[in-house]
């Protein structure tokens, strides 16, 4: 895993990246945290979230995806369903539904270029240690690379 610092959100305006991907919960709420950024910067990505079943549980694991179009540049945002809800306290990132979604973007996106913050590490609660491991074993061969946030 390359690990970059900066803005994942301007990296891939600025054309760094053909695939953006982030946890979401299944219940099409993008209200905190990097869902919320990309929420307000690409409502495209919103609306391919409120295109699926709110609250259904046989969303984890897969994903839904936007195309993004900005002046002369297109990349994607993958809505990766990493976790079923945001309540409560404890670990809501689901590990396995974290496998399945690398396996869903590398099926969808190899060959390109692929970028992403901690998933499932931040508000979902999760080890990113296990959760880096299942990155770099479902994305093997690929070019993928960590954003960690930096303005």
């Amino acid at each position: 895993m390359r690990t970059i610092r900066g803005d994942l959100l301007q990296f891939a305006l600025e054309g760094e990246f053909d695939a953006i991907v982030h946890g979401c919960n299944c219940q099409c709420q993008m209200g905190k945290g990097i869902a919320l950024a990309i929420k307000q910067k690409f409502p495209e990505a919103y609306a391919a979230d409120l295109a699926t079943a709110k609250g259904d549980s046989s969303k984890l694991g897969t994903i839904s995806v936007a195309e993004i179009r900005r002046e002369d540049r297109a990349f994607h945002v993958v809505n990766g369903y990493t976790q079923f809800h945001w309540r409560g306290p404890g670990v809501k990132a689901d590990y396995e539904a974290i496998r399945k979604v690398m396996k869903a973007v590398r099926t969808g996106f190899s060959g390109q270029r692929i970028g992403y913050p901690r998933i499932g590490a931040g508000l979902a609660g999760g080890d990113w240690s296990v959760i880096a491991s299942i990155i770099d074993q479902e994305l093997a061969g690929e070019n993928h690379a960590l954003v960690e946030y930096a303005s």
